[in-house]
């Protein structure tokens, strides 16, 4: 009996032994499994902002309204399957029409801001932020996660450098986005040459990263991306739908809550984005301001109405910036032609109007009506403002609607004295946010649109059907084909933001 309880005894023993062993090994394993991992991609953007700066500042992480995979807080790869679902119960639309004037001036995008009452657009939802606080990591970047390239955004200043030959661009192919509008349109309209095509932005101290439009998507999870300003930014707005429509593999997951098309005559759309089930959606919107500053009208001696405009006062739209998660502003073209650059009996400060008043310095006074607004009412831990700067125009012979043009061009500027120009209206855009409270992040695409005289839509701005000669009596030097150079604009942003998350790894 002895001998049997030993063996028992001996038998426990071992046995004890053998389990504590196995246990302490699962649980080691799990532990270094568990471990996270360093990532160029964790963040979207920095937690926190202490200075303006003209170019690529340490901004502010808008906080998550989306939970990330509760499974797994992984980045869903490109190679996944993607299942969509369109019945999310989590976005509440109002919509009334929406009246627009005439364009007096013509060429560039008809009426003026729009009334907050004319269109409302909630959106709600019960998103939570990761455990983290911060955004979801990105989806696979196909390459541009290679360390040496992500390391050399770091310091990289990317709006200096040049633009070079590149057969695998575009991007998008021409004529493969429904959301390019006829202005806009020149392959379309019947340009012939493709060349300006095959550019790409080239920075002296590093590359851009490829545009990935699945990773763009995933990091914008539950937030609302708005660009507001002029014709412009409508260029640049549809050019960042058709980047992004690259990312989804179900073509029919974006589309206009309103049901309108794309057209110079509206001043507001927002496309809904529900690519990855019931958790995800975002939208991209565009709201038309053409001086960030309130349109209005008076009436003279005579019973006419004629146009002022209000430097000191924010433009009617603004209810609606609000409501974004990320802000891309513009401003520019507008003062530089007709009513505004002539400055009599147009400008409004309070209830006087002056008869003469300079354009320059109007321009400077609303630039800081709209930074004083930016920083009373953007908050630093939900919200994200770019401003992007001055793009040049390429009119030979004459200004815009005065006999100038530029068809023919076929190359980027190679040399000259306008690769140089930095126009002042730029150089008070950069005073005015360096005296902001708010960092605003400067997309200074300037001097790469200097280059690109060959980018414009030209005599190639409408469709010339039925064997119509195409007229070149007033020619849009001014906007950009799509595809083409606000493509590069898009990318600077999304470089801008891998930019930030490298320098804060």
């Amino acid at each position: 009996m002895a001998n049997s309880s030993s063996f028992n005894n001996r038998n426990a023993v071992i046995t004890s032994i053998f389990l504590v062993s196995f246990l302490l090994t699962v649980f080691l394993f799990n532990k270094r499994a568990l471990e996270p991992s360093l990532s160029f991609y964790r963040d979207f953007f920095p937690q926190r902002a202490t200075a303006p700066l003209t170019s690529s500042p340490n901004f502010t992480l808008p906080d998550s309204e989306q939970p990330v995979d509760s499974a797994t807080n992984q980045p869903v790869s490109r190679n996944e399957t993607i299942e969509s679902k369109t019945g999310d119960d989590s976005t509440k639309v109002e919509v009334s029409a929406e009246n627009e004037k005439d364009n007096p001036d013509g060429d560039f995008e008809s009426g003026g801001g729009s009334s907050d009452n004319s269109t409302h657009v909630e959106v709600s939802s019960e998103n939570e932020k990761d455990p983290d606080g911060n955004l979801e990591t990105g989806a696979d970047l196909d390459g541009n996660g290679d360390d040496k390239l992500m390391t050399s955004l770091k310091s990289c200043d990317l709006f200096m450098g040049t633009w070079v030959k590149d057969e695998e661009y575009p991007i998008y192919e021409a004529g493969s986005c429904p959301y390019v509008d006829e202005a806009f349109d020149c392959q379309g309209n019947g340009r012939k040459d493709s060349d300006y095509l095959k550019w790409r932005w080239k920075p002296y101290d590093c590359d851009l990263p490829r545009f990935n439009a699945t990773d763009f998507l995933t990091r914008l999870r539950g937030k609302r991306l708005m660009l507001v300003g002029d014709s412009m930014n409508r260029n640049q707005f549809e050019s960042m739908l058709c980047l992004l429509r690259e990312g989804l593999p179900d073509k029919s997951k974006m589309f206009e809550i309103h049901g309108n098309k794309i057209t110079k005559g509206r001043g507001y759309y927002v496309f809904k984005f529900v690519v990855l089930g019931q958790d995800y959606e975002c939208t991209v919107e565009f709201v038309r301001s053409h001086f960030l500053v309130k349109e209005g009208v008076r009436i003279n001696a005579q019973g006419s109405s004629n146009p002022t405009l209000s430097i000191d006062v924010i433009d009617k739209t603004a209810g609606r910036w609000k409501r974004a998660d990320i802000l891309v502003f513009n401003t520019g073209h507008w003062w530089a032609h007709g009513k505004t650059a002539r400055g009599k009996n147009y400008y409004k400060e309070g209830d006087y109007l002056y008869t003469k008043f300079d354009a320059v310095e109007a321009y400077r006074r609303a630039l800081k009506t709209w930074a004083k607004w930016i920083d009373q009412n953007v908050d630093l831990k939900k919200q994200l403002v770019f401003y992007r700067g001055y793009s040049s125009a390429h009119f030979r012979g004459g200004d815009w609607d005065s006999g100038g043009t530029c068809n023919g061009e076929t190359e980027p500027v190679l040399s000259g004295a306008i690769l140089n120009n930095y126009p002042v209206k730029m150089k008070i855009v950069e005073e005015v946010i360096q005296e902001m409270k708010n960092p605003v992040t400067l997309l200074n695409v300037t001097r790469l649109t200097n280059f690109r005289k060959d980018g414009h839509p030209s005599i190639f701005g409408k469709n010339a059907t039925a064997g119509i000669k195409v007229s070149t009596r007033r020619q849009d030097c001014s906007h950009w084909c799509v595809p083409g150079v606000p493509d590069a604009w898009n990318e600077l942003i999304y470089a801008t933001l891998l930019q930030q998350t490298v320098s804060k790894s």
